[in-house]
């Protein structure tokens, strides 16, 4: 039997919507017990440094009460270092991040932060936790990213998805995630992709072989209005299955 993607669940925008009044839910680890009884395979959360979701409480609870792997997105900071290392979740992604944005806007620019993450990186692995890079299709960094010892490379799909959903021709770059994709994996890097991913766009993104993860989070916690956060994990699902089998 083929081994399927995995899926990971980014569950920061529960975190959004609690925070907007100040009370204590909806309840980010709540969330992420529902997406495991439907089928995620990791959670993510990202600790932005202005907490604007995500609040350094969760983490640590996130970490305490759930079973599922749990992906730790972080700037590359000694502050989110020193956080990561007393978390110790299953792997850190390491972003770009800049306070005036929305969300992150691209990948991180691996060899222009070289000497950050060669401090970072070394100390992540010491204590047991995988390094994930987000990183854009772009073959320098992708090389760089095996260079430095990252052990997974995420690849920001944003641009792609953006295309599908509003209908413009996306074929460039799927094609440049394809061929991202082949080289990380010929690299021995393990190939996730994120940002932007919805029904419409996991259909294609799907049928790239080298693809071992997919992680979502913003149309899963939006989608979870209309149709119930079961639901959307639940098709998010079986529409890799059909892709990738396909």
């Amino acid at each position: 039997m083929m081994n399927l993607p995995r899926l990971g669940v980014n569950i920061d925008h529960v975190a959004t919507l609690r925070n907007a009044r100040g009370e204590n839910y909806p309840s980010p680890v709540k969330a992420a017990k529902i997406c495991e009884e439907f089928g995620a395979d990791g959670i993510t959360a990202h600790l932005r440094e202005d907490r604007r979701h995500i609040k350094d409480e969760d983490i640590f609870e996130l970490k305490a009460n759930i079973s599922l792997p749990l992906n730790f997105e972080m700037a590359p900071t000694l502050e989110m270092l020193d956080i990561a290392l007393k978390v110790k979740p299953n792997a850190c992604c390491i972003v770009p991040e800049k306070r005036e944005e929305v969300t992150t806007e691209g990948g991180i620019d691996v060899k222009k932060n070289h000497n950050l993450l060669h401090t970072i990186i070394p100390k992540l692995k010491q204590s047991g936790i995988k390094v994930s890079l987000f990183v854009d299709a772009d073959e320098e960094q992708i090389i760089a990213s095996k260079d430095i010892q990252a052990d997974i490379v995420e690849i920001h799909a944003g641009e792609f998805c953006r295309k599908i959903e509003n209908s413009h021709d996306f074929e460039d770059n799927l094609e440049r995630i394809k061929k991202a994709s082949q080289l990380a994996d010929n690299l021995g890097l393990e190939v996730h992709i994120g940002h932007g991913i919805t029904f419409d766009s996991i259909v294609e993104l799907a049928k790239i072989p080298e693809v071992k993860e997919f992680n979502i989070g913003h149309f899963i916690i939006a989608e979870a209005i209309f149709s119930g956060l079961g639901e959307t994990v639940s098709k998010l699902k079986v529409l890799i299955k059909e892709n990738r089998d396909s």
